[in-house]
C-alpha cells in the first residue's frame, strides 16, 4: 500500500494512464465507420457497386466532385436516403472526412450497415491523382 502513497509512484502511475489513453483515443474516434483510403474506395465502388454521398454543400460539390457521386447535404441525410437500397455499401465523402465520419450514425439508425468513409475526403482523392468531375 505504500506504493500507492508515495508522490513520485502516484505520479508514474498518472502519467502511464494519461499515455495509456492518448494511444487508445486515434482507434476510438474511428469507431464511427469504417474509413477507406482512395484505392480501397475505388475499388469499392468497383467491385461491390458501393454508393458514393457527397454531404458538402451545392458550391463546393458543383466546382467538383467523384463522378457518379450523388449529392445529399448532411441536413437532407435523413430525407433523401430513403430510396437507397440498404443493403448497399455507401461511402461517405466530404471535404476531409472529418464531417462525413460525422454522419455515419445517421445513415446506421436508418438501417444501412455497410458505411464507409473516404479517409481524407476530397482533399486525398484529389492528392491521389484521381480525377473529379465539375457540373
Amino acid at each position: 500500500m505504500d506504493f500507492l502513497t508515495d508522490t513520485n509512484n502516484l505520479l508514474i502511475l498518472v502519467v502511464a494512464f494519461i499515455s495509456g489513453m492518448m494511444l487508445m483515443f486515434p482507434s476510438l474516434s474511428k469507431r464511427g465507420g469504417q474509413f477507406l483510403s482512395p484505392s480501397q474506395a475505388t475499388q469499392k465502388i468497383n467491385q461491390q457497386n458501393a454508393i458514393l454521398i457527397d454531404i458538402r454543400a451545392g458550391d463546393s460539390y458543383k466546382a467538383g466532385h467523384i463522378a457518379q457521386s450523388r449529392h445529399i447535404t448532411a441536413a437532407d441525410l435523413v430525407s433523401k436516403t430513403e430510396k437507397i437500397a440498404k443493403d448497399k455499401p455507401i461511402i461517405l465523402v466530404c471535404d476531409s472526412g472529418r464531417n462525413a465520419s460525422r454522419q455515419v450514425a445517421t445513415l446506421r439508425k436508418q438501417g444501412f450497415n455497410d458505411v464507409s468513409v473516404l479517409e481524407g475526403g476530397l482533399m486525398a482523392w484529389t492528392q491521389a491523382g484521381l480525377p473529379l468531375k465539375k457540373s
